[in-house]
């Protein structure tokens, strides 16, 4: 089936009971044993499962065109669970751009537990330098936040899988409408579904989609069921809504993203626009490479320094000042002031995850925060 038509059947059955075409919500926490001490319906607690967590797993996984979807309360939740599914001494390379709440994980959670590098995973040499024989894990997250680096996920496995390391790609930015990381090689996939799944700022969740079932995923497995840090039926019911328009959702995030970088690109106050679309992309020929389209995200930075990029923030009408990305409403954020002192972001950028609105109504807010 092409990606629209799983969108909108693979997360959803008929009910048995009633035939409503939609299936229910089921917030049972509990499912009743038959007598013979066994659960005939599938279910026992639903920490363990529940029928809308079932649906939205294999709608995710299919989407992914992976072998089975695990999925969390928060993107930072699946994040941690690939931490945890790790020996202790264990080490892990991840990109010296890596978003902030995983490397802070990593940084305050993890740093007695496991080992670690944030480097620039696109040099070649340097990633091949740091490997070690207790490389377990190297992190991808391409295109990354809020840099927006892209990076070349054939060469990450290649140089991984001959020395037995797990690849994960952070999928978040591009989506599987986008990019789908699992048929380039990448062991795991991981999402904020928080962002364009859920696609209206309304609900957090995270997704964990595997290639294959391997001893690794089994503990993940684990760790979501006696971990409990699982999605509520409501949200999984919301998130499965919301998946139904995710393709034409996106390409309408990607049509209007394109049509703001460009604009950006040539206004006389911007020093800079990172966006993979850009033929001025630095990596703008391996994106071409590994993205069906560019996504709905870019960065840019303004001239004139911190001061001028928070006047243009705080004049814009349109765009809501927030963190967060993937809704149909566009927000914009001073990101550096986000991450922290350690941040590798230019005071002068502003990222903006581009909405539904009509573009000639963005372009004019930005235009007369610019000119104000």
């Amino acid at each position: 089936m092409k990606i629209e038509t799983i969108a909108i059947h693979a997360g959803n059955t008929t009910d048995e009971g009633s035939r409503a075409v939609i299936h229910p919500i089921v917030t049972s926490t509990t499912f009743e044993r038959a007598s013979d001490g066994t659960y005939p319906g599938g279910y026992q607690y639903s920490r363990s499962g529940n029928p809308n967590r079932t649906l939205l797993e294999n709608v995710l996984a299919k989407l992914e065109g992976g072998a089975d979807a695990a999925t969390f309360s928060s993107g930072n939740a699946a994040g941690m669970a690939v931490f945890q599914s790790l020996a202790p001494g264990s080490h892990i390379i991840a990109p010296d751009d890596m978003y902030h709440g995983l490397r802070n994980q990593l940084k305050n959670l993890f740093a007695d537990i496991l080992t670690f590098d944030f480097i620039d995973i696109n040099n070649t040499e340097v990633l091949k330098n740091h490997i070690k024989p207790t490389t377990k894990l190297i992190w991808v997250e391409t295109p990354s936040n809020p840099l927006l680096k892209v990076t070349d996920i054939r060469k990450v496995v290649e140089i991984a899988h001959p020395q037995n390391i797990t690849v994960v790609c952070d999928n978040t930015f591009a989506t599987p409408i986008c990019q789908q990381p699992l048929s380039f090689g990448v062991d795991m996939v991981m999402h904020s579904s928080t962002k364009y799944f859920g696609g209206h700022s309304d609900l957090m969740g995270g997704v964990l989609i595997t290639k294959e079932k391997t001893s690794q995923w089994q503990k993940i497995r684990q760790i979501q069921e006696m971990g409990g840090a699982i999605p509520s039926p409501m949200d999984c019911y919301l998130l499965v809504r919301s998946i139904k328009t995710l393709p034409y959702r996106v390409r309408g995030h990607v049509n209007n993203a394109t049509l703001l970088a460009n604009y950006l690109n040539t206004h006389p106050k911007v020093e800079r626009v990172l966006y993979p679309g850009l033929p001025s992309h630095p990596q703008h020929e391996i994106a071409k490479g590994q993205m069906s389209s560019f996504g709905g995200m870019l960065s840019f930075c303004v001239i004139g320094g911190e001061a001028e990029a928070r006047r243009i923030i705080n004049k814009l009408q349109l765009f809501t000042q927030a963190t967060s990305l993937g809704g149909v409403e566009s927000l914009i954020e001073h990101r550096a002031s986000v991450e922290g002192p350690d941040t590798k972001t230019p005071l002068n950028l502003l990222r903006v995850s581009v909405g539904l609105e009509h573009i000639d109504d963005l372009i004019a807010d930005l235009e007369q925060a610019f000119n104000d």
